[in-house]
């Protein structure tokens, strides 16, 4: 198991997402981001928006993916 934290992923905060592999950290994440937002956050808007926008625009979107899955595999085990 490994750790990521919001910020990691571009977010703005420390919250630590924890799993086996890089798109249940990056799932965790999409979630956290939602929540926050629809509990009146305006910190994490900004990067709700981007998340969003990654999904519309899969190559730009792509780049992003790839480079938390590469952070994520660098990461030491918990």
């Amino acid at each position: 198991m490994k750790t990521m934290t919001c910020r990691q992923m571009g977010g703005p905060c420390d919250a630590a997402f924890h799993g086996n592999k890089a798109d249940e950290v990056i799932n965790a994440q999409d979630r956290h981001l939602k929540e926050m937002v629809g509990n009146g956050d305006a910190t994490h808007a900004d990067a709700l928006k981007e998340m969003q926008g990654r999904w519309k625009r899969p190559v730009s979107g792509l780049g992003w993916y790839r480079k938390t899955k590469k952070a994520f595999a660098a990461l030491p085990e918990d």
